[in-house]
């Protein structure tokens, strides 16, 4: 059976790049009428949609809240620019990472669960060695130093689920907004059932802010030398 395991920045990081930083768009949070919540909870990217010559590109400039009709309106506008069958939680990043960025950064770089980084060669190594679903997309990043890494942005779709067994006093989603206000515990395990078997990494589809990779990406990480990433070994049921 594969191996599963959390990628997450290390506590102590020789690494000490910053970056200060958004996206070009991004989908409204909503106001929910039946849960009477509002809230946005994408941390999910799509980094290669390009909304500039959108007729209504400015409707996704601002974060802001907008009822619930009004945000499903606005998410199928961009659903046929993102890959099929894709998570669009309120919030969720659109286009290239636009800012500022100082410092030194690791082959890998997952310092915000928003935003995961990758330098050109390393992609290029664990695209050359097999590991699958790995696409990078150039960002807009304006370094302030001269000499600096190609830094490009990982989209790392929503897929898999925790297992039942881990969240057992977590309530049901709203079933309107599927608004989900349960924390992420402090173990996790993961729900086999849900797991993807085309891809070696990815997020969870019920917290998008944990990575997950396969044991193929975390031995050829640990081989290719690129480990600045704290690796933890996930239960599977």
């Amino acid at each position: 059976m594969t191996k599963f395991y959390s990628l997450d920045w290390p506590r102590h990081s020789r690494y000490t790049g910053r970056i200060t930083a958004t996206h070009k768009w991004r989908l409204p949070g909503v106001h929910c009428p039946k849960c009477e919540t509002t809230w946005a909870g994408s941390a999910t990217a799509f980094p290669n949609v390009d909304l500039s010559s959108h007729p209504e590109e400015k409707e996704f400039k601002e974060a802001r809240p907008e009822p619930l009709e009004q945000f499903e309106r606005l998410r199928e506008l961009v659903r046929p620019l993102v890959p099929p069958g894709a998570q669009l939680l309120p919030g969720a990043k659109l286009g290239p990472l636009v800012g500022t960025a100082l410092g030194t950064f690791s082959q890998i770089f997952l310092y915000d669960p928003d935003m995961p980084l990758i330098q050109r060669k390393a992609l290029e190594q664990l695209q050359a060695e097999g590991i699958r679903g790995l696409k990078g997309f150039p960002t807009e990043l304006r370094f302030r130093q001269k000499n600096h890494p190609e830094l490009l942005e990982l989209e790392i779709l929503p897929q898999g689920r925790l297992h039942p067994s881990c969240t057992p006093e977590r309530p049901p989603p709203c079933r309107r907004c599927g608004r989900d206000s349960f924390m992420l515990p402090d173990e996790l395990i993961l729900d086999a059932a849900s797991l993807p078997a085309d891809t070696d990494l990815f997020r969870l589809t019920d917290f998008e802010t944990v990575f997950i990779g396969t044991e193929r990406f975390v031995e050829t990480v640990r081989r290719l030398n690129l480990e600045e990433v704290d690796i933890r070994e996930l239960p599977v049921r």
